[in-house]
């Protein structure tokens, strides 16, 4: 049995116990709360894009690059390091012996010079070209795609240098560009400044505490 009722222009109709009230104003208070509103997306937005510049901050993306360049750097010129004593053994003279044997011998220094130079053995007359630490299987040729050996600038390079002695270490010295890498090396003072004449020293610096310049390198091993 179906008993419809009006009360205040809205009809409740009751059918076998159970209760449904249809209502216009009910079914559009309805619609109203099934979105959002403006403000509620502005509020949204607003949260996200705070979020996001705190993530930012936090992983610091441009910084996180150069750690990886710097990374990279120390790794290739631990690797050049590591080719030219193989080469030593097994030639008992240095690359820029070799190479250049009116000039350098065994105790001669080097002063630091880029990789790229003929005499660290990477690359012949040119970079185009095959070093004798290719030529004599001590690197593979890919190193020799390396961006550090064709950067037109310093602070882009490594820099391979010696001083006087047979039992002298050489050193590889790049431009840090990481701050926390900086940082580091500041800390430890092993912050340098490199001898490019025929000395091949590199000094400690606290010159570079303040202001970093393309003066300032760091050197594997430290």
């Amino acid at each position: 049995m179906l008993i419809i009722l009006k009360y205040s222009k809205q009809y409740i109709a009751f059918d076998r116990g159970k209760v449904s009230l249809t209502a216009k104003l009910e079914k559009n208070r309805n619609l109203k709360r099934a979105g959002f509103t403006l403000v509620e997306l502005l509020i949204v937005i607003a949260l996200i894009g705070v979020l996001v510049l705190v993530v930012l901050a936090a992983i610091n993306p441009i910084e996180q690059v150069n750690k990886a360049r710097d990374t990279r750097f120390r790794s290739d010129g631990a690797q050049l390091l590591a080719a030219i004593d193989r080469y030593f053994t097994s030639q008992s003279e240095f690359t820029w012996v070799t190479v250049d044997s009116t000039t350098y011998s065994n105790d001669t220094a080097l002063g630091y010079m880029t990789a790229a130079n003929q005499l660290v053995g990477v690359c012949g007359a040119t970079c185009s070209a095959d070093g004798v630490l290719i030529t004599n299987l001590e690197l593979k040729e890919s190193f020799r795609g390396r961006d550090f050996l064709t950067a037109t600038t310093d602070n882009k390079r490594i820099h391979v240098g010696k001083e006087a002695g047979a039992s002298a270490s050489a050193y590889a010295c790049f431009y840090p560009q990481s701050k926390s890498i900086r940082d580091k090396a500041i800390a430890g003072g092993k912050v340098y400044t490199l001898s490019m004449t025929g000395n091949g020293e590199r000094t400690v610096t606290s010159t570079c505490d303040s202001t970093w310049t393309t003066s300032c390198y760091i050197c594997v091993p430290e």
